[in-house]
């Protein structure tokens, strides 16, 4: 959630950094504004609403301008509106910021006390007001220092003074920041899309570290002032990535994505012949899962969907007690973790304040820390003992699609090193499961072909008022998936239930209007998942089916029926996610919703 881009260099600042806050739109947003110097003086213009309506009010102007700074914001304190909207000034002094200043109100009644007046009901503000205070006795990168030393809570900055021209100063802390080198000019923001265009060569901000960007170069420094040398990462993924490529949304694009992001994240990773996964891979060494006795899964939203099924893959493979919480639970319930334990945190972005601060908790408990992450060099990535990176490319798209469908390859392969360090499984068994991994994205193209028939019965039930999603076992997680895209991408309330537990309340709802989306592969349950079809089917509801029954018994009983091809157990979970996916994208589009950036919602939420 929200957004920053700061640039200095010789191109047309302004027009970097709007076309920076576009490819940041991704993350969330209900306003947006930019500060240019302009005739030694800085400029701020700043609009509610989206980014369009911020470049109509500044192109008419046609500013010139080699440094800006840019914000779009989500908003946590104060309402959407232009005062309120990003950047903010003070005696020369112009900011914006990402994040939550958790003591702003004392700040506030102390600077109110020194004469200092708020046009805005933001948290921002008071940090604005606080910088500019120390400007008055401080050089411009002690005053920052200084007034960061006063706030608690979390924020990543990028801060212009009027009378200094020629930098800007970025800060981080629990929000993310990252820097971009070029050829006489230097980027800041929030995550690379943002400045990808321009370049590849990049350096990840750690807690408490400022940079200082000129036209000549960038310097890292403690908030202490010292000096730190920082590794710069070469990013490989392509600007034409974080394009749409001819499809209509970014949402269909990362759909459709998958049997790619699943082949990338594959690659190198194993070896079907023998049975062997590589550990080098995760990071880890075998002594590392030898003595493992229990696992704990953290994660939020769809990656806690993920970890669901992670824990069906790892205990009914590897025979290994997990734990799946919601990321922004554990901290609170004094989890009993300790050094024999690990830690599998799944996150899309490795920004996640909630998710972050899990990881946290369970390092100073003594736990070893995996992180499944997308995000190279990310904090969580940073801060973990061991990460498998899935190589999925940006997810732009709000609602995470090719992110779940990689973190489930990740946990699958995770599950079969362990398996194999646990001898938990014959050797044949194993070679057999990963060689089935080698079929997947063809599968997953064969999923994808169902896309026509679900467009289809999407223009049936798209103006239903609800949705009941049913599955068993490890197919359950996949239903509340299915249930959150649809809540998330058509605003339509939609649950996901055990298909079991349906007796014990959701019955209840089913009637003759009630669309009702059956998970039902021909597994070890097949015969439990007809019989609770069979209840649905007794009291109106209408029922649609995925499944992989080529003896059609339950397309039978169905109004509608989505075929699968055949895989394992493990493995069908990830071809079931597709149709759920589409469906909740053709209904969401009919309604006439915005499928990429959904109300409210945000890419990375960094804010507990």
């Amino acid at each position: 959630m929200c957004g920053i881009i700061g640039y200095i260099g010789s191109r047309n600042a302004v027009s970097v950094v709007l076309e920076g806050l576009k490819r940041l739109e991704y993350r969330g947003y209900d306003s947006a504004g930019v500060a240019f110097f302009a005739d030694s003086r800085i400029e701020v213009r700043r609009s509610k609403g989206k980014i369009h309506e911020l470049a109509s009010l500044i192109e008419p102007e046609n500013p010139k301008s080699t440094i800006t700074i840019g914000h779009t914001r989500w908003a946590t304190h104060g309402r959407p509106s232009n005062e309120n909207a990003h950047p903010h000034r003070s005696d020369g002094i112009v900011l914006v910021h990402n994040g939550i200043i958790e003591n702003y109100l004392s700040l506030k009644q102390q600077l109110t006390g020194d004469g200092y007046h708020f046009t805005s009901e933001t948290d921002t503000e008071v940090l604005c007001h606080l910088i500019a205070k120390h400007a008055k006795s401080f050089p411009f990168e002690d005053a920052v220092r200084k007034a960061l030393t006063e706030v608690k809570g979390t924020y990543a900055i990028a801060v212009m003074k009027e009378d200094d021209p020629d930098r800007i100063i970025a800060v981080r802390k629990d929000s993310p920041l990252v820097v971009g080198l070029g050829e006489g000019e230097s980027f800041v923001a929030s995550d690379i899309p943002a400045f990808l265009n321009y370049s590849r060569t990049v350096i990840f901000l750690d807690n408490e570290e400022m940079a200082v960007l000129r036209r000549d170069g960038v310097t890292v420094t403690g908030l202490d002032g010292r000096v730190r040398e920082k590794e710069t990462t070469a990013i490989s993924w392509s600007p034409s990535m974080a394009e749409k490529g001819g499809y209509r949304h970014f949402m269909l694009k990362e759909i459709y994505e998958q049997p790619r992001a699943i082949a990338d994240t594959l690659r190198g990773r194993f070896n079907a012949e023998n049975g062997e996964v590589y550990l080098t891979e995760f990071g880890l060494r075998r002594e590392d899962l030898e003595t493992v006795k229990k696992i704990y899964i953290v994660a939020c939203g769809t990656s806690y969907h993920a970890g669901l099924i992670g824990k069906y893959m790892i205990e009914n493979l590897a025979r290994v007690p997990v734990e799946v919480d919601i990321a922004s639970e554990f901290r609170y319930r004094n989890p009993l973790v300790g050094p024999q334990d690990l830690m599998i945190v799944i996150t899309q972005s490795g920004e996640t304040a909630d998710t972050l601060a899990a990881q946290r908790e369970a390092k100073r408990l003594g736990a070893k820390v995996l992180t499944i992450c997308n995000v190279l060099g990310s904090t969580s990535s940073r801060e973990a003992d061991a990460v498998f990176y899935t190589h999925s490319g940006p997810e732009i798209g709000v609602a995470s699609t090719k992110a779940f469908t990689t973190q489930l390859v990740g946990l699958y392969l995770f599950t079969l090193a362990l398996s194999g360090i646990k001898r938990s499984l014959p050797a044949d068994t194993g070679k057999k499961l990963l060689k089935e991994l080698l079929l997947l994205p063809g599968k997953v193209e064969s999923a994808l072909s169902t896309d026509r028939q679900v467009s289809m019965i999407a223009k049936e039930f798209f103006k239903a008022r609800g949705f009941l999603y049913l599955g068993r076992g490890m197919n359950y997680p996949v239903a509340l998936e299915g249930a959150l895209k649809l809540k998330e991408i058509s605003y339509i309330h939609a649950e996901g239930y055990p298909a079991g537990e349906m007796k014990h309340g959701p019955i209840a709802l089913i009637d003759e209007e009630l669309p009702v989306v059956v998970l039902a592969p021909k597994d070890a349950l097949y015969e439990k998942i007809l019989s609770n079809i069979e209840e649905v089917k007794s009291r109106g509801g209408k029922i649609i089916v995925i499944t992989n029954d080529t003896d059609n018994d339950v397309c039978r009983i169905s109004d509608q029926c989505i075929m699968m091809p055949e895989t394992n157990p493990y493995l069908m979970t990830i071809l079931l996610a597709v149709p759920v996916q589409l469906l909740a994208y053709h209904i969401g589009l009919l309604r006439g919703c915005d499928v990429d950036q959904p109300r409210n919602l945000a890419k990375s939420v960094t804010v507990e």
